[in-house]
């Protein structure tokens, strides 16, 4: 955008004129294209300067360039990038241990994260890595509502990696979470306002 030219630095004879509205004006002499943005107190800028007459158009350029660099502060506010988490187990890894690691890769991928998962060989465990083959197949089954396998088990020196992808975008797994705060907030402040109301009178005769 920056290198965008305008009015006075339009140097080429004729341009394809655009209008403000994005009409197509046509094929004009850049003289009479700088007039008729005088007139219209507006910019002639080149927004296509590889064409074959370089495509220009009138338009307030102040504005636009401040729209564009907003759009693209609260582009960058809004971007998210995915980060890869590590997970690590041993080959002989308990129910109860495994079950942890299993939630923990399950928040990760829900969150719209990456996970690299790494089962540590030991001793004479490295003779046998179609166990560890077998665990990492398991987790994957385990795990399949929240991702899917992005790397299948790779030997690396005595680890054995397996890598799992989000079904979820980052940027969706957040919106998500904002608004589930949302709604923990707003029911909490419901849950107040019921509790601070006085209790309704008891009708008439409603005693037996």
């Amino acid at each position: 955008m920056s290198e965008q030219r305008i009015n006075g630095q339009i140097r080429v004879p004729k341009v394809l004129l655009v209008g403000p509205a994005g009409e197509q004006v046509g094929e004009v002499r850049v003289e009479d294209a700088l007039r008729l943005a005088a007139e219209a107190d507006l910019d002639l800028v080149e927004v296509a300067p590889g064409a074959n007459p370089p495509v220009a158009r009138l338009m307030d350029y102040g504005k636009y360039k401040y729209e564009a660099n907003l759009k693209a502060r609260e582009a960058r506010k809004n971007q998210a990038n995915t980060v890869q988490k590590e997970i690590r187990m041993g080959l002989k890894i308990d129910v109860h241990d495994y079950e942890t690691k299993r939630r923990n890769v399950e928040k990760f991928l829900d969150g719209g994260d990456k996970v690299k998962v790494i089962i540590r060989f030991r001793g004479r465990e490295q003779s046998r890595p179609e166990r560890g083959v077998k665990l990492l197949q398991r987790m994957a089954e385990d795990v399949a509502e929240y991702g899917f396998v992005e790397s299948h088990p790779r030997q690396d020196g005595r680890n054995m990696v397996m890598v799992f992808g989000p079904h979820k975008k980052k940027a969706q797994a957040m919106a998500e979470a904002r608004k589930r705060k949302t709604d923990a907030e707003k029911a909490a402040a419901r849950g107040e306002d019921d509790a601070s109301k006085p209790e309704a009178k008891a009708e008439p005769g409603s005693e037996s």
